[in-house]
């Protein structure tokens, strides 16, 4: 756990840099720091969890705890490999509105082939599948905001 004095002075530096957002992850508890308000309508997987509000004279920044644990229990269980985002942006399933999705649970994919596009700063990203498998959940509904490290899809390699 990250002590209480820790984050304290690290809010402090944070308010007097020009840096809009902050992940850190530390002994398995992952601080976010940032200056811009969430999306709303953000899907509830992986969706970190408010911490109280910071001592008195603190910047007024949105503060959030990602506990880990039970995730990391959850994903060690299981067999199925989680694709994140690589990056903050919009997720779309498809290369264009009038189009069919790259893929749909069910779909058999390959190593490099794409899954989705994440829009950032104007900017098309493809997504590429690192495993060969079959999609088993797609996590995030299309044209939807995604953060760095959110779980898109899942993917069973067998």
């Amino acid at each position: 756990m990250i002590d209480l004095e820790f984050i304290e002075r690290l809010i402090r530096v944070f308010d007097d840099s020009g840096v809009d957002s902050l992940e850190i992850e530390r002994t398995g508890t992952r601080v976010s720091l940032s200056k811009t308000p969430p999306y709303v309508g953000a899907t509830s997987v992986g969706m970190p969890v408010p911490v109280p509000a910071p001592p008195a004279g603190a910047a007024s920044e949105n503060i959030q705890v990602v506990p880990s644990p039970e995730e990391d229990e959850r994903a060690s269980a299981s067999h199925l490999i989680e694709v994140t985002s690589p990056m903050v942006g919009t997720f779309y399933r498809s290369p264009a509105p009038d189009t069919a999705p790259f893929v749909d649970v069910g779909s058999k994919v390959a190593e490099g082939e794409t899954l989705c596009i994440i829009e950032a700063m104007k900017l098309m990203n493809e997504l590429e599948c690192e495993v060969t498998g079959t999609i088993t959940e797609i996590c995030i509904e299309d044209a939807q905001p995604v953060e760095f490290g959110q779980v898109l899809f899942r993917v069973d390699p067998s």
